[in-house]
């Protein structure tokens, strides 16, 4: 372990984004480390603190805020999301601004998307493959990605970039697989069908934390499970698997009047991903390698 720590002091984590993933990281972490977790809501104050995380309330939309994260934290998961438009991370920079400040930090773990690749076609590859963004929301990822590595250079700071696809989980808020299943939501017929790939909530919250202990320097690592299926036959087996009645299946032509301009988005992306980095590298075992054994773990 490179982080500077003692047998009188824990290591102290810098939490940037706070919400179910990090919540996780928390309750894995807290008797091990320092947890300082940021958040804009003050009214979340209790339940960080209930959690076992000591709450920072401060903005990344308002750098004046940020001044005191400087110096307190050996390492720092950044979690948060960019802004909602434009194609640069105002958020990421700020962050890194306010840390630079302080000189303490030795690592950062960056949760960035797979979204940075574009469609691939469907093809299968591995971290080397270079990104082609097509949507702003990507392209902010692939800045605040540019400005980590950067920071990283720089500061002589270990930093780990994990690209990470959808999240799911039974009892994660707005990623239980089945709420499209509950809603209706149709999915593409198979001819017009994209490769979708996934990682359970709790398997994200164990690879970050291998990537703060593990994680080599300036290193991007997929964090992605072993299933490889068109979206359409994995919302089938989640089907299958909980009892529910199979999503319908439309064209493309139709998706595009029935569905949201944000959906749309994620339907014109097909990728596979391999992720020998996530379990070779971090030695990651997962949990939940399928959507199979994260049903069967509810009992």
């Amino acid at each position: 372990m490179t982080l500077p720590a003692t047998a009188m002091r824990r290591p102290t984590l810098l939490l940037v984004g706070c919400g179910d993933v990090g919540l996780r990281v928390v309750r894995l972490l807290r008797q091990r480390w320092r947890v300082l977790a940021l958040t804009r809501d003050a009214g979340r104050v209790s339940e960080l603190r209930s959690a076992g995380a000591l709450p920072l309330v401060a903005d990344l939309d308002r750098p004046d805020t940020l001044g005191r994260l400087a110096g307190l934290a050996d390492a720092v998961l950044h979690l948060a999301p960019p802004p909602a438009h434009g194609r640069r991370d105002g958020r990421t920079r700020a962050l890194l601004q306010a840390l630079a400040r302080g000189g303490r930090v030795r690592r950062m773990v960056y949760a960035s998307t797979t979204g940075v690749y574009g469609d691939a076609g469907g093809a299968l590859f591995d971290e080397t493959r270079t990104v082609r963004p097509t949507t702003d929301r990507a392209a902010r990822r692939v800045d605040a990605e540019a400005l980590v590595r950067w920071h990283g250079r720089a500061g002589a700071l270990t930093v780990s970039i994990l690209r990470v696809p959808g999240i799911y989980a039974f009892d994660r808020p707005g990623g239980d697989p089945r709420e499209r299943l509950w809603r209706g939501a149709p999915v593409l017929r198979p001819q017009d069908d994209v490769y979708t790939n996934h990682i359970h909530a709790d398997d994200l919250a164990r690879a970050c934390i291998a990537a703060l202990y593990r994680g080599r320097p300036q290193r991007v690592v997929h964090v992605c499970d072993e299933s490889r299926l068109l979206m359409g036959d994995h919302f089938d087996h989640v089907a299958d698997l909980c009892g529910l009645a199979r999503p319908a299946r439309i064209s493309r032509e139709q998706a595009w009047v029935q569905l949201s301009a944000m959906q749309m988005s994620f339907l014109s992306e097909s990728r596979q991903l391999r992720n020998d980095r996530l379990k070779r590298e971090l030695r990651v075992r997962l949990r939940y390698p399928s959507v199979d054994e994260a049903w069967f773990a509810l009992g």
